[in-house]
């Protein structure tokens, strides 16, 4: 791999769970396949995983980006959506406020921002009310 690193983008679309984990899927293959630890690619495919449900959840549409470099990958996710009214508190494990409806699919548990943050080496949320969404994580491969 050089330099320049290899680029994955992913179009996500709110309420669009027969799309749902491909995006991530794809990526832990690419990871697999040029060798990346096993522990490593399951943090990334986690981060990956949770932020493209969040998308599907609470966003109309947004992007998954990863950038595979030798030493770390970096994952963006920018959505279009209703953007985070206190980041803090969605921060906090259990916090949700995903309808009754998603919840009842068995999404919506308010993990996935603390899961991110977990798995991920470096974090950043940033969110305007009425605009979006993005965030960034960064995971080194040693």
């Amino acid at each position: 791999m050089d330099h320049e690193g290899k680029k994955l983008q992913f179009s996500l679309f709110g309420g669009n769970f027969d799309k749902a984990g491909e995006g991530s899927s794809k990526i832990k293959r690419v990871l697999q396949q040029i060798g990346i630890r096993p522990d490593v690619v399951r943090r990334i495919a986690i981060c990956a995983y949770e932020a493209e449900m969040n998308v599907i959840i609470h966003a109309h549409r947004g992007l998954l980006r990863a950038s595979i470099y030798p030493d770390y990958t970096e994952l963006r996710v920018l959505d279009e959506g209703p953007g985070i009214p206190d980041i803090d508190k969605a921060m906090q494990e259990g916090y949700s406020t995903a309808p009754d409806h998603i919840r009842e699919l068995g999404f919506g548990a308010g993990m996935g921002l603390p899961n991110m943050k977990r798995c991920a080496d470096s974090f950043s949320i940033s969110s305007t009310l009425g605009e979006g969404t993005d965030v960034v994580m960064r995971i080194n491969h040693k």
